[in-house]
């Protein structure tokens, strides 16, 4: 059994545990195990989203071990995300209701706009232009989707709301309309992108910073055979064998000690264990200056399908040539 996993506070004083079961990419017929895993070892937190089409299995996963009585509903923080085709705010609430649907919730702890770009509405969750490169874009504004999200909050059907992939400019635009403030902006952090601005920025302004893929995301579809493997770098290594940890453990700490919440993936229930295992020990300063050293900008999910849309969050930094 893992240690107890530690809780954060968002500002509104809702409490999330500090670490979560990311589900991105995990296989087809291997959630629901995972799921029921998580829990058994001691995880509280599930991340979930739409667009990752495997919401059904992570409810069974919830259902059975509700239903022997191992995890009361309550004791779960529940998180997924709108997708880019529901933007517009008529649509907000039906894409909500079909999540819990699936999800077999009556509620979520949380509940985050996937991205600031919206897509051409409609079931197609990529609705591809000829070129089969790009989406077909919509014209909806996230400002004109946050009051949709605010009711949610007001119907009690979600607990908290956020962002996820939102850049500065984009979470203040958010903050200058919200009578709901985001309690949360969900990204992708890790020593090879660090996105310091944005995350100084949002501790300044009480935005809990959610980090995924926090281990470099090795498995994600589009890798290349040349890419950088955060887990082998040399100075991951090392601080593995310095504190008798594995490279995973080294770098989830290192988000948690950051202030952040994290949510790696896995489906093997010896990862799903070792990865909530990094809270009995502390990386020292020089350690954590070493992987703050690591910085490349190396933003591993760009969202390329969005290039070209007024509302991507990262396309100035490709424009300057920066990767």
């Amino acid at each position: 059994m893992a240690p107890k996993i530690p809780t954060v506070f968002f500002k509104n004083g809702s409490p999330i545990p500090a670490l979560g079961l990311g589900t991105w990419n995990s296989p087809p017929g291997q959630v629901t195990q995972a799921v029921k895993d998580a829990i058994d070892v001691g995880y509280r937190h599930i991340d979930c989203a739409h667009v990752y089409e495997n919401e059904h299995e992570v409810g069974a996963g919830i259902a059975a071990k509700v239903a022997q009585g191992n995890v009361k509903r309550e004791d779960l923080f529940i998180t997924s995300k709108l997708w880019n085709t529901y933007h517009r705010p008529d649509l907000v609430m039906g894409a909500l209701q079909a999540t819990l649907r699936n999800l077999n919730l009556k509620y979520l702890d949380l509940y985050l706009i996937h991205w600031p770009v919206a897509y051409r509405e409609g079931d197609e969750l990529f609705p591809l232009r000829p070129d089969g490169k790009r989406v077909h874009f919509s014209d909806v504004d996230y400002i004109d989707t946050w009051p949709a999200m605010e009711r949610l909050v007001e119907a009690g059907l979600v607990r908290n709301i956020g962002l996820s992939n939102f850049n500065v400019q984009q979470v203040q635009r958010v903050l200058d309309v919200a009578r709901i403030p985001p309690a949360t902006n969900q990204i992708e952090c890790h020593p090879y992108l660090h996105q310091a601005s944005l995350t100084e920025f949002c501790k300044r302004h009480d935005v809990t910073i959610t980090a995924y893929s926090p281990l470099g995301s090795p498995a994600r579809p589009w890798v290349k055979q040349d890419d950088p493997v955060l887990l082998e770098d040399a100075v991951v290594q090392r601080l593995a064998q310095k504190h008798s940890k594995t490279p995973a453990q080294i770098l989830i700490r290192y988000q948690n000690q950051l202030g952040h919440v994290v949510i790696p993936k896995s489906v093997s229930w010896q990862r799903i264990a070792s990865n909530a295992d990094v809270f009995g020990f502390e990386l020292d300063a020089a350690d954590l200056q070493q992987l703050a050293g690591l910085e490349r900008n190396g933003r591993i999910c760009p969202e390329s399908f969005s290039f070209g849309h007024p509302h991507h969050p990262f396309e100035a930094e490709f424009r300057k040539g920066r990767r």
